[in-house]
């Protein structure tokens, strides 16, 4: 018999694009294959994001689109999956006629069932938040690729101000090392040379064992020394010095910390509910240069958050500076409903001087990660190949252990090797080097 074809579409965070893959494998058990052609497919999945309204403005705009497809294919079902089924699901069952479904991130395994009852003509909804759902058991499907990504626990309990992930997402529960060991080791041996352990706060991670999450990032590390290893996001407040250690003292931990600072006011860090001053994080940020002295650094910067003054984003500004940071996440504030920041504090700055702001906020990350390349010339990284240049088939493309794009000529090498190559020049996001082995 041959087989349902879904299509699916990710929006937002790496979270979401992970989720996509334990939704393929679910659904590729239940008589499904995935296809890349929209036009072919029986089922369309739209994995959502809520963290910004842009974010769902996008999605609505996207599946007014998919009209044409239901006037073509009448049997086709549409399914509205992650965290905006979760924030919105009575508002789009009333607003978006074309959704059959609408499943929330906690509720995947149910998805079969409730196409069965999709298919009867009537609405299928689950969204109830659960206190243990990890997957651990599920094998996620693999995009061809030498990356892949690793969830290794779900929720978040930190309730910054402005921030809907505890309420789209849930408690904060983990997966045991175990099954993550054996998950990146499956991937090394499918051909993956690079994992990503994803949580909305990786440094939360809190096995039963008492396993920290140092201590699992070192196990996963140790699974094979060809396989490099990232993380993504470490909250300021959790980063510990056990975790800077273990990963200055593995060559494949990769030398690339990403921690979002949101401002640096005290004054609006005190508002967003960040649980750290400034000062506390420039402290953290010197212990992690004095460690891992070639370690990249990324952030998150939001502009225009509740009554911010010019004084508190120079302050963001000058902490840009200070830090030096190889690149960044920017954006303008977006209220969401239903967050303790929409409850108490009024969105007041003018969307004209967010947006002025914001500006100077890339202007100036521009610059620093132009002066970030500029250091790089002449230096020797070791890249791991990922694809042919987007640019010219002439060339290859890839990342060093800190996250920047390495474009370098063509030769024999293949997806998935290491390579050796001397960095001769730059522009502000890509190193261009030469190959030396």
């Amino acid at each position: 018999m041959e087989k349902r074809k879904l299509y699916m579409e990710t929006y937002g965070c790496q979270m979401n694009f992970s989720d996509s893959q334990i939704v393929g494998s679910i659904m590729t058990d239940h008589e499904f294959e995935i296809t890349e052609n929209i036009a072919d497919a029986d089922l369309i999945f739209v994995n959502t994001c809520s963290i910004r309204e842009h974010a769902e403005q996008r999605i609505r705009a996207r599946l007014r689109e998919f009209k044409r497809y239901k006037k073509i294919n009448p049997g086709l079902k549409i399914g509205l999956l992650g965290c905006m089924a979760e924030r919105l699901k009575e508002e789009l069952l009333e607003q978006e006629q074309l959704v059959d479904m609408i499943v929330g991130p906690d509720s995947y395994r149910d998805l079969p069932r409730l196409l069965n009852i999709a298919e009867t003509g009537q609405k299928a909804v689950n969204v109830i938040l659960s206190m243990d759902e990890t997957y651990a058991d599920i094998s996620p499907i693999h995009t061809k690729g030498v990356s892949s990504f690793i969830s290794i626990m779900r929720g978040c309990e930190n309730f910054c101000s402005y921030c809907v992930v505890p309420f789209t997402r849930g408690k904060e529960r983990s997966r045991t090392p175990q099954t993550i060991v054996e998950e990146a080791q499956r991937l090394f041996n499918e051909g993956v040379r690079e994992v990503t352990l994803l949580g909305q706060n990786v440094n939360s991670y809190n096995s039963e064992d008492g396993t920290s999450f140092a201590q699992l990032l070192e196990k996963v590390a140790l699974v094979n020394p060809l396989l490099r290893v990232r993380f993504a996001t470490s909250h300021p407040k959790d980063i510990s010095n056990d975790l800077i250690k273990t990963i200055a003292r593995h060559t494949n931990i990769c030398k690339s910390i990403h921690l979002p600072v949101q401002s640096g006011s005290d004054r609006m860090l005190k508002l967003m509910n960040r649980k750290y001053t400034r000062e506390w994080y420039l402290e953290k940020i010197n212990t992690i240069k004095r460690i891992i002295p070639d370690c990249a650094l990324s952030t998150d910067i939001i502009a225009g958050f509740s009554s911010e003054s010019e004084e508190d984003h120079i302050e963001t500004m000058e902490l840009m500076k200070m830090v030096g940071y190889d690149y960044a996440f920017m954006f303008k504030y977006s209220e969401r409903p239903n967050t303790l920041a929409a409850k108490k504090y009024k969105d007041d700055i003018d969307e004209e001087v967010k947006g002025r702001r914001l500006q100077e906020i890339i202007d100036l990350q521009q610059e620093l990660s132009y002066q970030s390349n500029l250091k790089d010339i002449g230096k020797t990284f070791e890249v791991l190949v990922e694809n042919i240049s987007k640019k010219s088939k002439e060339e290859m493309s890839g990342r060093n252990s800190q996250n920047k794009v390495v474009v370098f000529p063509a030769q024999h090498h293949k997806q998935g090797d290491y390579v050796q190559v001397e960095v001769i020049s730059c522009t502000t996001a890509t190193l261009r080097g030469k190959v030396v082995n």
